[in-house]
This record gives structure tokens, sequence and C-alpha cells, in this order.
């Protein structure tokens, strides 16, 4: 019985050795516009990405939203270029594009089939960087004086969002309670990453450095972005809790996060080496390279991610190797058991070797 218990053991032991271990995350290309290039700038909760691309001959740049297996170009706001940024849950879109008679460009709004310039704050600028699910986007646009500051768009208006002493200020990111994220220059002449809610603006702070960046914010009020380290470069961090959590790098000197879902899971890039640059995933205290979560025959290098859903979808961009230029990519996750679930034929490799070990039973009368 024991030998029969010993040989059973192997058959099943190299049934599941047989199964094709899968690469946790999937990789879309989301092709182009009809140009060499394109990038991921953001997703929503449905997989939607948003970005920009190169069109037919290089033309020009547009942004896109990519949904159902298709890119679509946005078009711009009679200017030449537009960019796409960041989609909300029912598809809206926020980004920039030029508008035409003079060189600056114009926050919009897609909604409905069609862009919104969302105007300025007196100035001639503006850039849309953020949204929520309730429309309400954040950038940053010059004032009537050209000094660039945060705004909050809500109704068809804009607010400025003042700066933390200094002159000038972003927004990069607001979350569905309306709190929003971005960086300012302070009184001392220093630049930190915000955090307003509640109609004030909350200084961060930095790991230790002068300067700090916030680019990112979930439902929680969480905040990623990057800061300077004394001695070290510019790293990740995670605001949560009153404090910032340097992220480290993945072996590299530098690092910055860019996005960040309800369960905390963190995307962004970091310096591999002096050369090199990869996107990450940063989940359970851990920086994952992302190039390692996928399959490594697929010929993708991934060095940047923007956007995770809840669903941990990721907007990212990367290169192929052969050329071809960069690419927006929609990485989509896999669910990989502990121990890999037998295939097909690692079902059939379990039958065989239980039909072989049945007839080497009889065989020996055991």
């Amino acid at each position: 019985m024991k030998r029969i218990s010993k040989w059973y053991g192997l058959a099943i032991a190299a049934a599941f050795l047989a199964a094709p271990v899968e690469a946790a995350m999937v990789v879309r290309d989301l092709g182009t516009l009809g140009g060499s290039s394109s990038n991921g700038n953001g997703i929503n909760a449905s997989g939607q990405v948003v970005g920009s691309s190169n069109i037919a001959g290089d033309a020009a740049i547009h942004a896109f939203r990519y949904s159902g297996g298709a890119m679509a170009d946005l078009g711009t706001l009679g200017g030449t270029n537009s960019i796409a940024q960041r989609i909300n849950a029912s598809g809206q879109v926020v980004g920039y594009s030029d508008v035409p008679g003079d060189a600056t460009t114009h926050a919009f709004l897609y909604s409905g089939g069609s862009l919104t310039d969302l105007g300025t704050l007196g100035g001639t600028t503006s850039v849309g960087l953020g949204i929520n699910d309730s429309g309400q986007v954040v950038g940053y646009s010059n004032t009537a004086a050209g000094i660039r500051h945060a705004f909050l768009s809500s109704g068809g208006s804009l607010t400025d969002l003042g700066t933390l002493g200094g002159t000038t200020s972003v927004g990069n990111g607001i979350n569905n309670s309306g709190q929003v994220v971005g960086y300012s220059d302070t009184a001392a002449g220093t630049r930190h990453a915000f955090l307003y809610s509640g109609g004030a603006m909350t200084d961060l702070g930095t790991l230790g450095g002068t300067t700090s960046l916030g680019n990112g914010i979930n439902a929680s009020g969480q905040v990623v972005g990057s800061s300077d380290v004394p001695g070290r470069g510019t790293h990740a961090f995670l605001y949560s809790g009153g404090s910032l959590t340097d992220l480290g790098t993945l072996g590299g000197e530098g690092s910055t996060a860019n996005g960040i879902n309800a369960s905390g899971q963190i995307v962004g890039s970091s310096d591999v080496n002096t050369n090199t640059t990869h996107a990450f995933l940063y989940s359970g205290g851990v920086m994952t390279d992302l190039n390692s979560l996928i399959d490594p025959n697929s010929g993708w290098t991934i060095f940047d991610a923007r956007g995770i859903n809840d669903r941990g979808q990721i907007a990212a961009s990367g290169l192929r190797a052969g050329g071809g230029g960069v690419h927006a990519l929609l990485l989509d996750t896999q669910d990989v058991a502990p121990v890999p679930e037998p295939s097909t034929l690692a079902l059939g490799g379990i039958a065989a070797a239980l039909l072989g070990l049945a007839s080497w039973r009889r065989r020996s009368g055991s």
C-alpha cells in the first residue's frame, strides 16, 4: 500500500508540474490612432483607458479613449494637439488641448461625445489633470496676473484653490469626496505636496528633503507622489494616517508614485539602474517590477504606470522589442492560485497516470 501511495503521489505531482504557469498579468496593446506611438495615462472602474496618441503621419498628438476593444480619437478644441489625463466611472474624460488663434492650451471635459472648454482663472492657459465620478475637475490655470494656480471646476466654473503661501500650485487628482491632491510653492520658497479638503490646503511635508509632489488620491484620502530624500535621490511616497512612508525603489536612485486604488495598491515608475526605468506595483508593503508579472516572452518592457482601478487593472506605457514605438497598454489581472489549477492538459496527465497505476496494480496483483 505504501508503494501505491508513493506512485500515486508522484503521478499527481508530475501532472501538476505539467500545467503551464501563467503570468499574473496579461498585456493588452491598445495600439495608436494611426501614428507611431501612444501613451496610457488613466483608467476607470470599467477598464476604459485614456491617454494620447500620434495620428496618421505623426502630424499631431490627439487625446484618446479606449473602450470595447477600440481606441477613439477625442479630437481637439480647434487646435492641433490634445492629451487626455484621467477618466471617471461614467466615461467622462479630462485633459487639455491647443486652442485656435494662439499657442496656449485649455483644460477640457469630454462628455456626451464632445469636448467642452473649461476656460481659465483669468489668464491664457489651463490644464485639466484629474476628475472624480461627479464630474469635478482639477488642474492648473494661469490667473490674470499670469501666475499658475490649482483650480477646481464644478458646475461650469473654476475655483482658485490658492497656494501654501508661495506663488504657484497645481492640482493633480481628486477623489469622490472632493479632496484634491497636488503640489504648491511654500512661503519658504520650497515646493510641497498638498491635500485640499474642507476648503483648506494642508502641507504634506517631505521625506526629509525640500521638495515633494502629490500625484494621486484614493477614496480614503491616501495620497501618493514623490519626494526627495537627502543623499538618496527622489522616492515614491504614500501619505496615510498623517505621515509619509518612503516606498523605496526597484534598485535605482529614483522612483515616483502616480496612482492608488481603494485597496491601497500603488503604481508608478522607478529606476532599476542608471540607464533603465521600469513600472512598478506596490502592494502589501512590497514594490514589484511589473515586468516580472507579465509573460517574459511577450517582448514588452513596461516603463511607466499611471493609473490602477479597484479591479487591479493598470494603465501603462511600454516598448516592444524589435521596434514599433511606445504604445499605451492595459494590464489585466489573472487569478493565480497558490498552487496552479490543473489545465486540460494536466487533467489528461492525471487521468493517464491513474490509468497506468491501475494497470500496474492489476499486473502486480496489488
